[in-house]
């Protein structure tokens, strides 16, 4: 499971390393909002998602590493990884629900909504984040020491 929860990671992480090299492909699924940053601040918006890129391959290695014994600090490591796995699955969780409510017409946001941003919520990124933390979660309980 946590080879499952790294493959997860790594595609987030390369969706965002892609837009940071100036890709536009599905980044209208995450919002106007961030294609109009990658337009008015192309070096702005590149080097946060290349930042945050880094960011979700470390969160989604150092499990595997520590899993395999690679790493020091094992126990601070599990508990750092229980931490974000706990928020991946109720970030992704949340969202997930909330964007099928708004996109199935169970919930109308005041002000309307960006369709293509919520069908990318809803379908893909935090679905993914759900997956993501999910497996990271059970792999973490699977290997406890008892």
């Amino acid at each position: 499971m946590v080879l499952v929860a790294a493959l997860a990671g790594t595609l987030h992480a390369a969706f965002s390393l892609y837009w940071a090299l100036g890709g536009q492909w599905l980044l209208d699924t995450v919002g106007d909002w961030a294609v109009r940053l990658t337009v008015e601040e192309p070096l702005l918006a590149g080097l946060g998602l290349a930042a945050l890129a880094s960011l979700k391959l470390l969160a989604a290695w150092i499990p595997v590493l520590v899993d395999a014994g690679h790493l020091r600090g094992r126990a601070g490591w599990r508990r750092v990884s229980w931490i974000g796995g706990i928020a991946l699955v109720a970030y992704g969780g949340l969202n997930t629900l909330v964007a099928l409510a708004v996109v199935s017409g169970l919930a109308t946001p005041d002000g309307g909504y960006d369709h293509a941003a919520m069908i990318g919520h809803a379908a893909l990124w935090d679905p993914l984040f759900l997956l993501w933390g999910a497996a990271l979660v059970a792999s973490l309980a699977a290997s406890r020491e008892r």
